[in-house]
């Protein structure tokens, strides 16, 4: 599932949603991005709180597994995902699995 976020005619955010059993056991948001002039306004934590919301509603309430860049841990800590301690690289940047309890 896509979830976009466009002001006007301007795509300003984008993110993705998988069942469970796509990309890991659990259901998972991925590909979350915010366009460089858009950063800082909150619409990063809206998409967050609007994917979250999706992946409850089309497959039900459950855990949100994430590969997260480590320097966003913080970010997706504020809306509830937890260091589960398998670190990674990917693409150069290293990354992190957290986990969204159900």
């Amino acid at each position: 599932m896509h979830l976009l976020g466009v002001q006007g005619e301007e795509l300003k955010a984008y993110a993705r949603c998988f069942a469970p059993g796509v990309k890991f056991p659990e259901a998972s948001i991925g590909r979350v991005l915010i366009r460089k002039c858009a950063r800082g306004t909150g619409l990063g934590h809206t998409l967050m709180e609007q994917a979250v919301a999706a992946v409850s509603q089309v497959w039900g309430p459950q855990a949100i597994r994430i590969g997260a860049q480590a320097h966003l841990q913080g970010f997706y800590a504020k809306h509830g995902f937890k260091d589960v301690g398998k670190h990674y690289m990917e693409d150069g940047i290293p990354h992190l699995e957290m986990l969204l309890e159900a």
